[in-house]
């Protein structure tokens, strides 16, 4: 229709133009004709008015100026005609111009209309696929009221342990213990230990004597402890520590009085252990009866242990030692070295039971010797063996600590005579101890099974390698065979298990409860320390904008990009909710123990509310049995890129991110990323740490992006600040950015979905790598482009919060303090960490490798040759800590599936641009 009124006034156009154009060209001949004629008049004809003339006019004269006069007449019509033409077509050009602009007008209504159908269809698929959305959850939620278990209330006793009736006392008494009667189910009262409660410990306030300073630091050490309790009544197990100056030590029936009086003893010591801090005295051996007590001690005769019961423990006054030891090279300037005293002859001995040790001491010495005479001339230097070095002698080398960080093997040989005391060789402890800190790997060459301190748990196979004397002479043969990659992992694992367990007296006295507590009592670890935030702002007192406030408009600057991506959808709009936390407690603890143990990502001290390490169910499970809180593609069918935006997918339940700003004095640059990051999919939360002292402007207007804005008081201006984990984080996934970075919706979200199938590691945008210095023999840190990275920033980075509660209360502390010195690196130490727990590299995604901020004015580093200088200083550093290079190089970065690919038109890309 449109199109055939236009055809129209064009044609009525044209004709009037041409009509215009004939009368033109009628006036224009006319008026020649006139002219023409006028000039061929006599003049004194016109002068006719004057009656003194006479003039002769014939009739063709009269005819002719007739047809002049009419002719005259005739123009004055055409002309009176063409001025209403004239007006006619103006006339009719303003109603073509008004048709023609009433016609834009409508065009554009049309097109507005269009585009509102679009999005309105749009936003109607969405709000259906919301609804859709909601009603899975609705029906997970009916169905997660009967299966999900919350824990109850902490389950304690109400009294502390009564005395038993006098006949069972009498009985108790009487009887006799031997390592055969007592184990944990007959000896130990579990009721009083819920596996639902908190682990307890009420320690004995015996101070009634002298006690020396060193009983002193371990007693308050002990009491420091986080499960020491001074409520006898909810306690667990009741703690009893023996010092050196015991004043009952020397007097059996004086020792068993005070046991029987104790309080809680009730009559026969279940739920109490007894602590032997004298290396000297085994309580066994002067005849005292501990009943039903564990008892803890340095030294046992194979007839008065109670495996599975008491426990061996190594002599505490050993040196605490906290050595950096390298990993590198696996193959240190010695290969083998023992460090020790064995007599050349039996002339030391008077007893004719230590002949038998004594043989075999010589065998294991004679073996070493030949192995040094037979090899020292291919392979000089290799063996270092010292007989001379005893303790009881004070000779015990003052240079074995330097001996020892210069060999790869050291050889412990340990004699058990079954006439002696099969745990009395403090000796071996040192040995032992002294090669895990030096990270020389320890061969324990025994004629019998040696147990080494708790071995129920810790998986002594991962740092050392034990043999029995008849291998001897197979020993070096066997050495040879380990690979440089075997001798590290060996090392690594020493090193670990000496550092987390043995390092000092605090980790000690850590270990020591943790192995009752969630070894002999499978109850879980407690939680982490919890951070629990300052404020600035409460929410609620937020001034939060609508989208239609007109203050708006008052910094275009921060408000007039529209970053939402409304033209790509990414992801539903979703209520925050939080990431389910413990749910795996007792799970780990009763059948994961060996790990928690064991692996250097875990440990045995806390319970996190979640792991990056926990298991993935089957793809079946989603939708056969497990489909709780599963938001397969395409409900299960796949699909390209309107079915993949619809739902999170992947092999993991769906979640959310928050996101943590690291923030100082740069309001106007903070409010603009905040600003981008309105209606963003599957956000919870935005926390801002705020370093600067001062705090926000009293003006300060914070934007309303769909979810709560929390503002944190920080305690000092600390770039660790950034890996606090927050109590108001409430998801396992944590987007680490600075205050002047800006990412797109989808950028974010593809970060955020490649991160959902590498939980464990860093994934972010900018890369950077470390680099080998030949010339210093060191290494440096450098951010130009490069086909292989090891470091992610995390100015822009996903990573997943148990990293946080690592890096808070884990690492280090050294490295936390280096930050704080340069201000400078906390991206590294992080990217350190991570990598040491793994062993696996970050992922890079997209193809950015750096932002720039056009609105700031001053940066985190101007000094750009001071700052990669610093950097340079920290990655050494760092190395000088955890004894190597934990990061490793990767090639590869992540893009998404069908990123370049040609795709039919009935079908989408995961992402446009991505």
């Amino acid at each position: 229709m449109n199109c055939q009124h236009c055809l129209t006034l064009r044609r009525l156009f044209f004709l009037v133009f041409l009509f215009i154009m004939c009368l033109l060209a009628f006036n224009l001949s006319t008026f020649y004709l006139i002219s023409f004629n006028t000039t061929t008049i006599n003049p004194s004809i016109i002068q006719n008015n004057e009656p003194k003339y006479e003039l002769l006019i014939d009739d063709n004269s009269i005819k002719n100026l007739n047809k002049i006069n009419d002719l005259n007449i005739r123009v004055h019509e055409l002309l009176r005609i063409r001025s209403s033409v004239l007006k006619e077509l103006r006339s009719l050009e303003r109603n073509r111009t008004s048709i023609i602009q009433e016609l834009t007008e409508h065009n554009n209504e049309l097109e507005k209309l269009k585009s509102t159908i679009g999005k309105k269809s749009s936003e109607l698929e969405r709000i259906q696929m919301h609804i859709k959305q909601a009603v899975v959850a609705q029906k997970e939620a009916k169905v997660l009221v009967g299966s999900m278990i919350e824990p109850p209330l902490n389950l304690l006793p109400k009294q502390a342990q009564e005395k038993i009736s006098i006949e069972n006392e009498k009985t108790t008494i009487t009887r006799h213990y031997n390592h055969d009667d007592c184990h944990m189910n007959n000896c130990f009262d579990f009721s009083r230990c819920s596996l639902f409660s908190s682990f307890y410990v009420f320690i004995y306030d015996n101070h009634n004597y002298h006690v020396s300073s060193i009983y002193r630091i371990i007693y308050d050490k002990f009491r420091s402890n986080i499960h020491v309790t001074n409520d006898p009544r909810i306690a667990c197990i009741y703690l009893l520590i023996i010092s050196e100056n015991f004043p009952h030590l020397n007097d059996r029936i004086s020792f068993q009085n005070y046991l029987d009086t104790l309080p809680y003893w009730a009559g026969d010591g279940r739920n109490h252990i007894i602590f032997n801090l004298n290396s000297k005295i085994d309580l066994n051996s002067i005849g005292l009866n501990v009943k039903k007590a564990i008892l803890v001690q340095n030294q046992f005769d194979s007839s008065s242990l109670r495996h599975s019961f008491d426990l061996v423990i190594p002599d505490f006054k050993f040196e605490w030692k906290n050595f950096s030891p390298q990993l590198s090279p696996a193959k240190r300037k010695y290969f083998l070295t023992f460090l020790g005293r064995i007599s050349d002859d039996n002339s030391d001995h008077n007893n004719n039971n230590n002949s038998y040790d004594d043989n075999l001491q010589l065998i294991i010495k004679n073996t070493m010797i030949n192995l040094s005479t037979k090899h020292s001339v291919v392979n000089h230097n290799e063996f270092l063996f010292d007989f001379d070095c005893d303790e009881k002698t004070k000779k015990l080398c003052d240079n074995q600590t330097i001996i020892l960080l210069e060999s790869t093997f050291t050889l412990i040989p340990i004699i058990i005579n079954n006439h002696h005391n099969i745990h009395r060789n403090h000796d071996f402890y040192l040995r032992l101890f002294n090669a895990l800190s030096t990270g020389s790997i320890p061969i324990i060459i025994s004629n019998d099974i040696v147990s080494l301190p708790f071995e129920d748990v810790i998986d002594w196979r991962k740092a050392t390698i034990r043999l029995p004397i008849a291998r001897i002479t197979e020993l070096y043969v066997l050495l040879k065979t380990y690979t440089d990659a075997d001798i590290i992992e060996l090392r690594r694992y020493g090193i670990h298990f000496y550092r987390t367990y043995f390092s000092n007296l605090d980790q000690f006295i850590a270990t020591f409860f943790a192995y009752f507590g969630t070894f002999r009592l499978q109850i879980p670890p407690s939680s982490p320390p919890s951070y629990r935030s300052t404020y600035y702002y409460n929410q609620p007192k937020y001034d939060i904008l609508t989208n239609s406030s007109d203050l708006l408009l008052t910094n275009p600057l921060l408000y007039d990009n529209d970053l939402s991506d409304g033209d790509e959808f990414l992801g539903p709009i979703e209520p925050p909710f939080a990431s389910i936390s413990y749910r795996r407690n007792y799970s780990i603890t009763m059948n994961q123990l060996y790990s928690i143990w064991n692996d250097v990502s875990l440990t045995p001290f806390h319970t996190f509310p979640s792991l990056p390490f926990d298991p993935v169910l089957p793809s079946e499970s989603k939708f056969i049995g497990s489909s709780y809180g599963f938001r397969p593609i395409g409900a299960g069918l796949g699909g390209s890129g309107k079915e993949f935006s619809e739902s999170l997918g992947g092999n993991q339940i769906r979640e959310q991110f928050t996101i943590v700003i690291l923030t100082y004095e740069r309001e106007n640059v903070l409010l603009l990323v905040l600003s981008h990051l309105k209606n963003l999919p599957y956000l919870n939360k935005v926390v801002i740490v705020w370093n600067s002292p001062q705090p926000p402007s009293e003006d300060i207007i914070w934007p309303d992006i769909g979810v709560d804005i929390v503002v944190i008081k920080s305690e000092h201006n600390s770039l660790n600040n950034r890996f606090i984990p927050f109590d108001e984080i409430k998801t396992e996934a944590i987007l680490s950015i600075d205050d002047d970075t800006n990412l797109r919706h989808d950028e974010i979200i593809f970060a955020f979905r490649v991160w959902r199938e590498a939980r464990d590691r860093i994934v972010g945008f900018p890369a950077r790598f470390h680099a080998w210095d030949s010339n210093q023999k060191s290494w440096f840190y450098n951010s130009s482009y490069t086909c292989e990275y090891s470091m992610i920033l995390t100015g822009a980075a996903f990573f997943h919060k148990y990293y946080s509660y690592l890096y808070s209360y884990s690492m280090p502390s050294s490295i936390r303090d280096k930050v704080d010195e340069f201000m400078n690196c906390e991206d590294i130490a992080m990217n350190f960490l991570v990598s040491h727990v793994t062993r696996k590299p970050p992922i890079k995604v997209t193809s950015k490798w750096t932002f720039r901020c056009p609105a700031c004015q001053t940066g985190l580093s101007e000094n750009q040759s001071e700052h990669f200088l610093k950097r340079h200083k920290c990655i050494n550093y760092f190395i000088s800590i955890y004894g190597y290079m934990p990061l490793l190089y990767t090639q590869f970065r992540a893009d998404s599936v069908l990123f370049k690919t040609r795709v039919s038109h009935d079908k989408q890309k995961c992402f446009k641009y991505i």
